[in-house]
């Protein structure tokens, strides 16, 4: 049985369905009916009764470059900047948002992401490796072509670092025109600077000292080779990795840095031990020299007033010779005999009593008593 027969009414013919088309065997809607239905609709809208007329081809054609004009909206994320083209001629950068370009074959827009930053592992690859666990562990796998520099005193370091990347926001222009492969770049220029600053230093200066002042040098020289370039790419960071000899001597090479570590160590316990002994012997020194200061003077102004008393001594025994010979005799007597014992007798007399205890007279007086 066809299905002109089906749609006249048959065994199958089933009530027209709510929209006015009539339902398949199965209950479903006839597609076709629906199809054709659409278009008798859209011949009565067009004027002179048809799409192939000249009325309904202009129409198909408005519509047409409306939805064409229309896929010239783009959207530019917070993180991204547009770059418009026409005719493949940069005509101008846009900031985040809903924006409008010419859309292909006359306009095109590449969207940026500017915010985002890159690294690059020179030296060293990471890797997943698929042999253990079921694969998605990582594994850095050394690269000695690239890790291996010679020093400026013809040593070799093997020199594995990081270089961390963004493009610049103020020239994304430069960065999608000017670069075909920004990561091979961007490696390449980082591991040419690196061998430069490496060639200028020795090798115990590499690995002891230097690592500080090699990291700022090496990301100044990338910045300045990729500008000169017009790549529009900032160097945010370049981070040594691992810096050490070669696998042959890298034993000898730790030992001699172990020792060196030993000598600072030494050296800082020196210096801290000398900054807690020279002030207490400066300390000491001053004390001593205010003493001897002191006694200086102490021993001046004695000898000054002796030497005043003398001449005061001296004007009166010029006035009184024989009274200040006797009085100078006096005081000198008493000085001398002033703190003895003394046992004192009248030679005018019968002599010494012969029952006096001079024995006695002989003993020292008791602690704290007067003569």
């Amino acid at each position: 049985m066809s299905w002109s027969n089906q749609n006249n009414g048959g065994p199958w013919k089933q009530a027209p369905g709510p929209w006015g088309q009539k339902p398949t065997p199965n209950g479903s809607p006839d597609f076709e009916d629906m199809l054709r239905r659409g278009q008798d609709k859209v011949k009565r809208l067009l004027p002179g009764g048809g799409l192939s007329s000249p009325a309904g081809l202009g129409l198909i054609v408005l519509a047409a470059i409306a939805v064409w004009l229309a896929t010239g909206l783009y959207t530019v994320q917070p993180n991204e900047v547009g770059i418009n083209m026409i005719f493949g001629r940069y005509t101008g950068k846009t900031n985040p948002g809903l924006r409008y370009n010419l859309p292909y074959p006359i306009g095109a827009v590449t969207v940026l992401p500017v915010t985002n930053r890159n690294s690059i592992d020179i030296g060293a690859v990471t890797r997943d490796d698929s042999r253990r666990n079921g694969g998605g562990l990582q594994v850095s796998l050394d690269v000695p072509e690239e890790s291996l520099m010679l020093t400026g005193d013809e040593n070799i370091a093997d020199v594995k670092f990081r270089v961390v990347w963004q493009i610049d926001p103020s020239r994304p222009e430069d960065f999608a025109f000017n670069l075909r492969n920004p990561q091979e770049t961007v490696k390449a220029v980082a591991e040419s600077a690196m061998r430069e600053v490496i060639g200028k230093k020795n090798l115990t200066d590499i690995l002891t000292t230097d690592r500080k002042i090699i990291e700022p040098a090496v990301q100044d020289l990338i910045q300045g080779v990729l500008n000169g370039y017009k790549a529009g790419i900032m160097v945010i960071q370049v981070q040594l990795l691992s810096v050490d000899p070669p696998d042959e001597v890298i034993a000898a090479y730790r030992d001699v840095t172990a020792a060196q570590q030993d000598l600072q160590r030494q050296r800082n316990e020196a210096d801290a031990y000398a900054n807690r002994v020279v002030p207490e012997a400066r300390g000491a020194a001053a004390r001593i020299v205010q003493e001897a200061e002191g006694y200086k003077e102490q021993a001046v102004q004695e000898a000054q007033g002796q030497a005043s008393r003398f001449d005061q001594v001296y004007a009166q025994y010029k006035n009184a010779p024989k009274v200040t010979r006797e009085r100078m005799y006096i005081e000198t007597m008493e000085q001398v005999l002033g703190g003895s014992n003394k046992v004192i007798t009248d030679n005018k007399g019968a002599g010494v009593v012969p029952y006096l205890p001079l024995g006695a007279l002989d003993a020292k007086p008791a602690t704290g008593a007067k003569p």
